[in-house]
């Protein structure tokens, strides 16, 4: 299942049960170029964790490892992004993403005394669950659990789930104190802010012609400072970014099958179908022709 976002960077989840706002992914990584996702966020939690090889979490500006084993509790709103590091297959990466509404609705008082403390501290963007540490044993058998009644549904899950849900909630609650904090500076929020009014322009206007002082003005920024933004957050310059959007898009278009090769080059911003042919070879490894057998 690919990674949809809409044009506040915000992906786009679609929970399988109403009224039951979790969600599990799994095998994510195998869709994307060099096993690794974009940078975006979402107002749901996170919960991902690394199975048979070493992946690493950028959190904000902070890049954290995962051995396998480990699990990462991601906050919700924050910008993020997966990739493996080591390893001759994609990691499965069983991932869980759900709303606090799957404990208790907002004008509770659970709600309101458990997870809002959680949810609101911006010093607090990820949680990070060791596999090795004993005092983690517990909480990597509840992530667990709720993987695996996700992947296998029986009577009963959705009150597993949530009981399981509320476990780790109740053990962020009980050692909020001691979890390791990270100090949001003024100027990481505002390289957040501007990184997100800027990666909002280019999922605006990617169809047209963009140009790097296009993309710094958005966020009322000199070119300079708008590519170490980018360099500091994603390791890319604003048009190779701008480039990698496009090729995403063009990607969910040639799965259609709908349209030639020339309307997707063109509808997605590249001018020339030869040179969109040459940077979709280049990210993907396969021709934009051998998309549905290979890119799947």
């Amino acid at each position: 299942m690919a990674i949809i976002l809409d044009h506040q960077l915000r992906e786009q989840i679609e929970h399988k049960a109403n009224g039951f706002p979790v969600t599990y992914y799994h095998d994510e990584l195998a869709e994307l170029p060099d096993w690794a996702g974009p940078v975006h966020w979402h107002p749901d939690f996170e919960i991902a964790t690394a199975v048979s090889n070493v992946l690493e979490y950028q959190v904000g500006r902070q890049h954290v490892t995962l051995e396998a084993g480990d699990s990462i509790f991601v906050n919700g709103n924050v910008l993020h992004r997966v990739r493996q590091l080591s390893g001759y297959r994609p990691d499965p990466i069983p991932i869980i993403l759900f709303s606090s509404a799957a404990v208790a609705p907002e004008d509770s008082t659970i709600y309101q005394k458990y997870i809002q403390p959680v949810a609101r501290c911006g010093e607090l963007p990820f949680v990070v669950f060791r596999h090795n540490d004993p005092t983690h044993r517990e909480m990597s058998r509840v992530i667990g659990d709720i993987c695996r009644r996700l992947r296998e549904p029986a009577p009963c899950c959705e009150l597993a789930v949530q009981r399981n849900i509320s476990l780790i909630f109740e053990y962020l609650f009980c050692h909020f104190d001691r979890l390791p904090k990270s100090e949001a500076t003024q100027v990481q929020m505002k390289g957040q802010i501007r990184l997100q009014k800027m990666l909002t322009y280019i999922y605006e206007h990617y169809p047209e012609a963009v140009t790097l002082q296009d993309i710094a003005d958005a966020a009322h920024i000199s070119r300079s400072e708008a590519g170490r933004c980018f360099q500091t957050y994603m390791g890319c310059s604003p048009v190779e970014a701008l480039i990698q959007h496009r090729l995403r898009a063009a990607r969910r278009l040639l799965a259609e099958k709908t349209h030639t090769l020339q309307e997707i080059s063109f509808a997605c911003g590249f001018h020339s179908a030869n040179y969109f042919s040459r940077k979709f070879r280049q990210t993907y490894g396969y021709a934009p022709s051998q998309n549905n057998d290979l890119g799947k």
